[in-house]
């Protein structure tokens, strides 16, 4: 196990965009991490960060629970499976007695994580989600003005996510993300991030909340006349804002073969796309998929002192930032994930911040720096043995789940609904 000159001995579960984005860290610093097992059922994606990080053969295996048999032999484990395939194995290598680095959101139900939690609590094990949001440069300066009292108390705030159309089409329409049965609902799947986002820095409990929402566009009754079933097919794409060689085959050309071309094959190559679009999920119209989650969401929070926050979801946006609006007794605050501006009601003056970080595509900007920064802060938890070094742990973390279980209950059942 790790010592204070040795560096964290970690597995990673799931060596899929996430688990390989996280297990970048030990690239980077080697000193402070080291990939030592690998456990990912299909073949590339496996071998393809066995070697990267030198595992030996015997912990490149097909299945979980191969590693988790064994003794203990390192000091975490990050899984980052999809979504419905968390529960067991958090609760099996937290029976083990290793600390979790769990990709968000925790589970699917709000009893599979009452459960993770439970394990992690009955083993005396630490427990990361990764709500990367909270990890960021520019969250830590936010929150840091807010809890100065820059804009006195805060009254009330808006929160944007703008996922983007060709985002939305390609995760959450066509991609793994689509279907609640299969993973979970959007507001699970994507915003889980921004009610726990809201819940950190507003640093109050949300006692009740109301939603609206419903998929308003990608289904068959918006289809145009003259679609095709795929893309390459269609007579009208070149009109379609949603057409699959925009998304994937514009970017091989250019030279661009990371995510989201990486997703939809293992062959970057042209014709390799070209034959993902032709028969695999990717190339489908947006308008016959199987997809069920919805397009736009609000969501309304009232806090304990009765702060309240409104929280708007879309698809149908161009790609950028995050956008927030705090309002205070003194002033507000608006920022874009890049740059804050306080305007002070006191003093009649106005300041910006730049919190600006470049994305490279590494893990030293994944998700605006926060991919390295959950990273950052598990490691030195555990290298410390310190869980203070975590900003999402089991409670807070199960405390924002459940704001966003009662959110979706509010939406479907179509009334104001408590947070337990």
């Amino acid at each position: 196990m790790a010592t204070p000159s040795s560096p964290v001995r970690l597995l990673i579960v799931g060596a899929g965009n996430r688990g390989a984005q996280y297990a970048r860290y030990a690239q980077h610093y080697p000193g402070a991490a080291q990939i030592v097992a690998v456990a990912e059922p299909r073949d590339f994606q496996r071998e393809q960060l066995a070697a990267l990080h030198n595992i030996p053969a015997a912990n490149v295996v097909h299945d979980w629970r191969v590693l988790a048999e064994r003794p203990r032999f390192a000091d975490g484990v990050i899984i980052a499976t999809q979504d419905a395939m968390h529960t067991e194995p958090a609760i099996a290598f937290a029976e083990r007695g290793y600390h979790l680095l769990l990709e968000k959101p925790m589970a699917p139900t709000a009893d599979d994580c009452r459960q993770i939690v439970a394990a992690v609590q009955r083993n005396g094990v630490m427990l990361a989600v990764c709500h990367v949001m909270r990890y960021t440069r520019y969250t830590q300066a936010l929150k840091r003005l807010v809890e100065a009292g820059r804009i006195g108390t805060v009254v009330s705030m808006q929160h944007l996510e703008p996922v983007g159309f060709w985002h939305q089409a390609h995760s959450f329409v066509r991609g793994n993300w689509r279907n609640e049965a299969q993973s979970s609902p959007m507001l699970l799947a994507k915003s889980c991030h921004d009610l726990d986002w809201i819940r950190y820095v507003i640093g109050r409990r949300c006692t009740q909340v109301s939603s609206f929402g419903s998929l308003r566009h990608f289904r068959a009754d918006q289809r145009p006349p003259g679609a095709a079933d795929r893309c390459l097919d269609c007579a009208i794409a070149e009109e379609c804002p949603y057409a699959a060689p925009r998304f994937y085959l514009n970017r091989v050309r250019a030279g661009n073969t990371g995510w989201p071309v990486d997703v939809i094959t293992n062959d970057r190559t042209e014709a390799g796309v070209l034959e993902a679009m032709r028969t695999g999920l990717y190339g489908r119209c947006v308008y016959a998929c199987d997809n069920d989650v919805v397009d736009h969401q609000v969501v309304n929070l009232q806090f304990e002192d009765g702060a309240t926050a409104a929280f708007t979801m879309t698809a149908f946006t161009r790609q950028r930032d995050r956008e927030t609006h705090l309002f205070g007794t003194h002033g507000e605050i608006y920022g874009d994930g890049a740059h804050i501006r306080i305007d002070d009601f006191r003093t009649n003056t106005s300041e910006t911040l730049d919190i600006n970080l470049s994305a490279d595509g590494s893990i030293l900007s994944g998700h605006g720096g926060g991919d390295e920064g959950v990273m950052r802060s598990f490691v030195a938890a555990l290298a410390q043995n310190d869980p203070r070094q975590i900003l999402s742990g089991p409670e807070e973390t199960l405390e924002s789940h459940l704001m966003v279980f009662a959110a979706e209950q509010a939406r479907n059942e179509g009334r104001v609904v408590l947070v337990e």
